[in-house]
């Protein structure tokens, strides 16, 4: 719980706050809360000139014009708070969606995206809602408990003694349901986080559950999650139940003693009218206060725990990607050395490969599935480390080199050619910081034969493709993505199995920009279809995690056994 509430207080220092704005918004505030305590003295004048013959008009006017400046100083302060909580927010969450954009790729393997999305959005919505609606009443309450304490003292120090003697029994009852609600709270988070994910599993493959008919397995999955939620809701209701009215019934009951007591001392002329007036005055303003903080304490707690999960993420390593543009490095050769690599103790996935490839040449990957070949594209991309070896550019390993300098010099074209909702054009463009002329996206739209098709659209460029670019074939989907490869003039290209899902006519097109792309490029390719790849350099078959055999289609043919059965079965020779 110390440790909870200290990374609170140290997210809450780490942020950007706006000093003259927060000092005018707390002055504002603090003029509204001394206003309010001057308040009940007026007040007490006021009853005072009832009781004798003249009726005091002046006073009248006072108290109206205290009253004005109290609202008006408490409007600007609620609006400059609600401002500063929506600013430093905003500043956290420019910050959690930064780090979350650089956590390296095995992050998201292991969490869902739903989740992220709620650490991002619901997280930070709990933290501004404790700033925004509660933080201010709480330190404005504190200042008006002390104030009005302190003024009673003088009005009547036995009544005020009497008063404080309900604040240890409050402590005592508040510090455990407070253990028991930050418990409740940060499961209630981590559930929410676990809907979130579901709910965005679901609906991005919402397809998929209507094909194979899924409804009702996921109607059950989301009731499940909406059924824990429900607990713990009802949880955190049950210990805000008791809060507030334990916290409301002893006010009411230091209430009633200060009446009785009250009039017991104004009957015998021990205090005036105006003092009884003043001192229930000041008790409102104490009980008030008193209420609220029930209210704070609950929100603090899942402020607390929300912070807990925003902190893992920002503890966790980010990529080492720079912000300046990547410096230009030359062609070079591209060897593994003994790599090996695994997703977890026993599942090996890449086991002591070696191999070259040379600038402006062709190199493939063949063999069974779960051979390896992808994994081997991902750690070009170093989307992850190996477990051993290395892997070198120019004789260097390529963990020395600049992360951003070497993924610009690479171009990706999978087989599923994901596409960003947006149009067309902001899709052949995506990731340049610098967009180019529009006759330069046209001309390389044409050389990935997408040009054509585009101009037959009613918006041509500025078509919406959907999301993930649903509203497109397969074939278009890839020539856009090659458009977009050639828009970025990679040095290396990864070609992963990019004509295997297309139609003949589609296959051709895409295989002709293809034979553009790779130009002059040092391409390596993943391919089941070996018509694809037959006149490549070189093939190394993948079995395993294991280079089995390497060479030309011809040498493989002659001397590897499967590679051969790889081939006739799809009718080559």
């Amino acid at each position: 719980m110390q440790t909870s509430t200290k990374g609170f207080f140290q997210l809450l220092k780490s942020l950007k706050w706006p000093v003259k704005i927060t000092i005018i918004a707390v002055a504002l505030s603090l003029i509204s809360t001394v206003i309010g305590l001057i308040v009940p003295l007026v007040t007490k004048n006021l009853v005072d000139t009832l009781t004798t013959s003249s009726f005091n008009w002046k006073m009248i006017g006072i108290l109206l014009v205290v009253f004005l400046l109290q609202a008006i100083s408490g409007g600007f302060s609620f609006y400059l708070l609600s401002y500063i909580g929506e600013f430093i927010v905003a500043d956290l969450r420019k910050k959690l969606w930064s780090k979350v954009l650089h956590l390296p790729v095995p992050y998201y393997d292991q969490n869902e995206s739903g989740e992220t999305m709620s650490r991002i959005t619901q997280d930070t919505t709990t933290l501004k809602s404790l700033i925004t609606d509660h933080l201010v009443n709480f330190v404005s309450g504190i200042i008006t408990i002390i104030g009005s304490v302190i003024i009673l003292f003088f009005i009547d120090w036995k009544m005020t003694l009497i008063m404080l003697v309900s604040v240890p029994l409050s402590i005592a009852i508040m510090m455990p349901l407070g253990s028991m609600m930050h418990k409740v709270s940060k499961s209630t988070q981590k559930e929410m986080a676990l809907f979130s994910g579901l709910l965005g599993r679901v609906l991005s493959e919402i397809r998929l559950v209507k094909s194979y008919r899924a409804e009702k397995t996921e109607t059950i999955s989301g009731n499940e999650a909406i059924q824990n939620l429900y607990r713990f809701g009802l949880k955190e209701a049950k210990i805000q139940a008791f809060i507030s009215p334990f916290m409301t019934l002893i006010m009411m009951a230091i209430l009633v003693v200060i009446l009785g007591y009250g009039g017991l001392q104004v009957s015998q002329g021990i205090l005036s009218a105006g003092d009884l007036v003043a001192i229930i005055f000041y008790l409102v303003n104490i009980i008030v206060p008193f209420a609220q903080m029930a209210t704070f304490f609950t929100s603090f707690q899942k402020a607390v725990g929300a912070t807990e999960r925003i902190q893992e993420i920002f503890y966790m390593d980010s990529e080492a990607v720079e912000l300046e543009a990547p410096k230009h490095l030359k062609d070079g050769v591209i060897t593994f050395e003994d790599v090996h690599f695994s997703y977890g103790p026993d599942k090996k996935i890449i086991d002591g490969i070696s191999l070259i490839a040379h600038p402006g040449t062709v190199s493939a990957f063949v063999g069974p599935s779960g051979g390896g070949k992808t994994t081997i594209f991902s750690l070009i991309e170093r989307f992850y480390e190996p477990d051993s070896g290395t892997i070198l550019f120019n004789e260097s390993p390529i963990t020395d080199l600049s992360l951003n300098a070497w993924r610009s010099k690479i171009g990706y074209v999978s087989q599923e050619s994901p596409l960003m909702s947006g149009t067309i054009l902001s899709n052949i463009t995506y990731g340049m910081s610098t967009i180019p002329s529009m006759d330069t996206v046209i001309g390389a739209a044409a050389a990935a034969n997408a040009a054509d098709f585009i101009d037959n659209l009613p918006e041509k460029y500025d078509t919406l493709v959907g999301e993930r670019g649903i509203k497109l074939s397969g074939g278009q989907r890839q020539r856009i993505a090659i458009a977009r490869a050639l828009l970025h003039n990679p040095k290396i290209l990864l070609l992963d199995e990019a004509t295997s899902n297309l139609d003949s006519a589609s296959e051709t097109l895409v295989q002709e920009a293809l034979e553009r792309l790779m130009n002059g490029r040092t391409t390596l390719i993943i391919a089941h279809r070996l018509a694809t790849i037959i006149h490549a350099d070189q093939i190394f078959f993948l079995e395993k995690g294991k280079i089995t055999g390497s060479g030309t289609h011809e040498e493989l043919l002659a001397q590897h056994q499967l590679y051969r059965e790889f081939t006739h079965g799809q009718g080559l020779s």
